[in-house]
């Protein structure tokens, strides 16, 4: 039988490579929470995880990863494994975080490996992007992409005909920051979206729409997000460190948005930004 479109087991195409619909997001997580998140996660059925450089958890990730696949049936090719570049300043700097970023994660390749911001400005954006694809004809990156990338950033970076398109931007989304320009943008180029903080980090939980949809389709805020968040066709990061939630989080299959109280949750938009937003940067 085939798996529901918006369960864990289900993929989402990023050009010919299948990926899973549903990331753990590990920021703002270290050390054991790290490993122990991840551990959970995997449990759970999660099969994608979401690091970066800058996170500085990318060892724990890949160490916890390693132990599941050994203690279980599945191999490295069955867990899908993400980190950003932190810095845009060169193209051999860049070569050089990808590879350490393969050597502390112990995970041989990178799934998807994204340019995390647009700072930097046009001509290191674009050299960086030069090293990704590099990287993923050396077969140390098999997906490339971004993250906060704006509709200008994006398009620069398409009118550069680059060798290899960006298959990826992930980005903040969720209800209460819709994204809708960059969204639009993204869907009519065939790069799909990654909601990061498609919860909203939690901060409206309790709005009124949100309480009274989560009552009626019985089930918990966080689940009616990700749920919004995958009806919409993106790709949801929901990040926790609780068993419980992780569980919870990852497991939205039964529920179904109407049409009209999907319109109601992007009727909520307030663009909501819960940490960082170089979208517009120069």
């Amino acid at each position: 039988m085939a798996s529901s479109p918006y369960s864990l087991a289900s993929t989402i195409k990023v050009g010919a490579i299948s990926m899973p619909r549903i990331h753990l997001g590990v920021y703002m997580t270290s050390g054991n929470e790290t490993s122990s998140a991840v551990a959970m996660a995997l449990d759970a059925g999660y099969r994608a995880i979401d690091s970066a450089e800058m996170y500085r958890n990318e060892r724990e990730v890949g160490s916890a990863i390693r132990k599941y696949l050994a203690s279980s049936q599945l191999q490295r090719s069955d867990i899908w494994f993400t980190t950003k570049l932190a810095n845009n300043t060169s193209y051999d700097a860049t070569r050089k975080a990808i590879k350490e970023s393969i050597r502390k994660s112990g995970m041989e390749y990178l799934d998807l490996y994204l340019i995390h911001s647009p700072y930097g400005g046009r001509e290191k954006r674009l050299e960086c992007w030069k090293a990704v694809e590099d990287a993923i004809k050396e077969g140390e990156v098999r997906v490339g992409g971004v993250s906060n990338f704006g509709v200008r950033h994006l398009q620069e970076l398409l009118d550069s005909k680059p060798r290899v398109l960006p298959a990826i931007n992930q980005i903040e989304v969720h209800p209460f920051n819709t994204q809708t320009d960059i969204t639009s943008f993204c869907a009519k180029h065939g790069i799909v979206i990654e909601a990061y903080a498609p919860l909203a980090r939690a901060l409206r939980f309790k709005h009124p729409t949100i309480v009274k949809l989560s009552k009626k389709y019985e089930c918990t805020p966080a689940q009616l997000m990700v749920r919004w968040s995958l009806q919409h066709g993106y790709v949801p990061l929901p990040k926790s460190v609780t068993k419980e939630r992780i569980i919870a989080n990852g497991h939205v299959e039964h529920i179904e948005i109407s049409a009209e109280d999907m319109k109601t949750m992007d009727g909520l938009d307030e663009h909501l930004v819960t940490d960082w937003d170089p979208t517009d940067a120069p």
